[in-house]
């Protein structure tokens, strides 16, 4: 019985095991069916932040392009290469080909563009293949035609354009357009843009023109221009053009002041013209944030020719959005200012071309026009600034006597220096049916000049003159946005003008379009 009990005693050297300490069977095998888990959730998470961090290495192999039936594919390559081959990371590839669809997009001569992102060659690891699908347009020959108003002018024209895409397998597009103004002008063009001209990487562009404009309502005299226009660079912000123009002013109602008659005959315009562009507002229809800027240089003058114009015209614009807190509210601010002037032999002794003035006035948003010192509130189209008395013709009455009462009006000259400035506050309206639609409110101060620099009055001339001849409004209205422009009704009041200036209080629409 005592070798029976020493038997059973447990031993020191091989302890019996514990079923506590070694747990159960199956709960082993559902630990293990946790650690698998978790290290296949761990997996793709990892590699998701791999990618986002840009450490999975690769490169583009070759291009692939399909579905270019009339497009010549060094044209595609051209517009690629340069992305895909700076790659060096699946995150870089990724967002090379979303960049590429968008500039193929933009030549617009295809109906469709898709990017695929295949594996390389096996013998070739970390590469890859980029697939370009195509599809051409259908149709290459489009066309359009419409009726728009020019609320600023207050006149209707009818438009139509026809475009022929791709031609010739380069992503040319021709295009010729009719303009027809019931009051006021009549155009018509023909064109061709180049995405791309041999080695040189910015797009070009070629149009003639035959331009009439009729401004005898407004300054008695109409222009007739037949000119040549030279896209030679235009990329990102910049953009290069030169201009041939021969160009033609008459009145034909003999009434013209002594200032319009001076410029009428015909003259030159051989210009080259620079425009630096930046907008990085949060919208076109309501800023809230960001700012833009546009500076445009233009010189004439650059030929031979005795009948050439010579002149330096300068451009400023700047934009500014600030959000506020209440009302989903924000401040925007801008200034704009800009002078023109004549150079060359005996420039002192010469005015300005009339129709390269500054004119002021009209019914565009200063929030979204980012065109120069053109914009104030509550001022009619060239309804400001430098005036003449046009020619007086006595008018016969019934009678058969002359009638030297009438008065024959005057006619507006521009200024050869012009500043605006503005500031906008928009808010949300309590209204929830507004707030959906977009509809909201606004207040607002314009101010703006335009002067003459004509060589006897350069020596008169003085920024305190300047300064105190300030045209100034204030108003609240409206806002509409749609898709296609942005309308205002507003009511403005004039807080200060001149005579002969043609300012209103009242209601006014005004309309912008991007």
């Amino acid at each position: 019985m005592a070798a029976d009990q020493e038997l059973q005693r447990p031993s020191l050297e091989h302890p019996p095991e514990d079923p506590d300490a070694h747990g159960n069977p199956e709960d082993d095998d559902d630990e293990e069916v946790d650690d698998d888990e978790e290290e296949e959730e761990e997996a793709p998470n990892e590699l998701l932040g791999r990618l986002s961090d840009g450490t999975v290495r690769v490169r583009v192999h070759d291009v692939v392009i399909r579905g270019n039936v009339v497009t010549k594919e060094s044209i595609i390559e051209a517009e690629v290469a340069d992305l895909f081959r700076s790659v060096s990371t699946l995150k870089e590839l990724v967002q090379a080909a979303a960049t590429a669809n968008a500039m193929l997009r933009q030549l617009g001569i295809f109906d469709s563009v898709s990017i695929t992102l295949d594996a390389g060659p096996p013998e070739l690891t970390d590469t890859a293949n980029v697939v370009i699908q195509l599809v051409e347009a259908k149709n290459p020959l489009t066309g359009d035609i419409g009726i728009y108003t020019r609320p600023e002018a207050r006149t209707w024209t009818l438009e139509g354009s026809l475009k022929r895409k791709n031609y010739f397998g380069y992503g040319d597009i021709w295009d010729a357009s009719l303009a027809y103004g019931w009051d006021q002008t009549t155009e018509l063009g023909v064109g061709v843009y180049l995405p791309r001209f041999r080695v040189l990487s910015s797009p070009l562009s070629a149009r003639i023109s035959l331009l009439t404009q009729d401004w005898l309502k407004f300054s008695s005299y109409k222009e007739h221009l037949l000119g040549l226009s030279l896209g030679l660079f235009s990329k990102r912000q910049h953009d290069l053009s030169y201009n041939l123009t021969w160009r033609a002013l008459a009145d034909p109602s003999q009434m013209a002041s002594k200032s319009v008659r001076r410029q009428l005959g015909h003259n030159l315009l051989s210009s080259i013209k620079y425009t630096f562009k930046v907008d990085h507002r949060d919208s076109f229809l309501r800023p809230r944030t960001g700012y833009a800027f546009l500076s445009t240089t233009q010189i004439a003058g650059l030929g031979p020719d005795s009948k050439s114009v010579r002149f330096l015209r300068q451009e400023f614009d700047l934009r500014g959005a600030l959000p506020l807190d209440f009302y989903n509210a924000a401040l925007n601010v801008g200034v704009s200012a800009g002078f023109v002037m004549p150079w060359g032999r005996g420039f002192m002794n010469n005015c300005s071309p009339l129709p390269d003035r500054f004119f002021m006035g009209g019914h565009s948003s200063p929030v979204c026009t980012l065109a120069g010192p053109t914009s104030l509130l509550g001022f009619k189209f060239r309804g400001l600034g430098p005036t003449d008395s046009r020619r007086h013709i006595p008018s016969r009455t019934g009678s058969g006597s002359e009638d030297s009462t009438a008065s024959p009006g005057r006619d507006v000259l521009g200024g050869d220096i012009a500043v605006t400035a503005f500031a906008d506050v928009s808010f949300d309206l309590p209204l929830k049916l507004f707030r959906e639609a977009g509809i909201h409110g606004h207040a607002f101060l314009c101010v703006g000049n335009l002067a003459k620099l004509l060589p006897q009055e350069l020596k008169s001339f003085s920024l305190h003159k300047f300064r105190e001849t300030v045209r100034s409004s204030a108003g609240f209205g409206l806002i509409i946005p749609t898709k296609l422009f942005r309308m205002e009704i507003n009511y403005c009041y004039i807080l200060k003008q001149f005579e002969h200036d043609q300012g209103k209080t009242g209601i006014q629409f005004n309309f912008s379009s991007p």
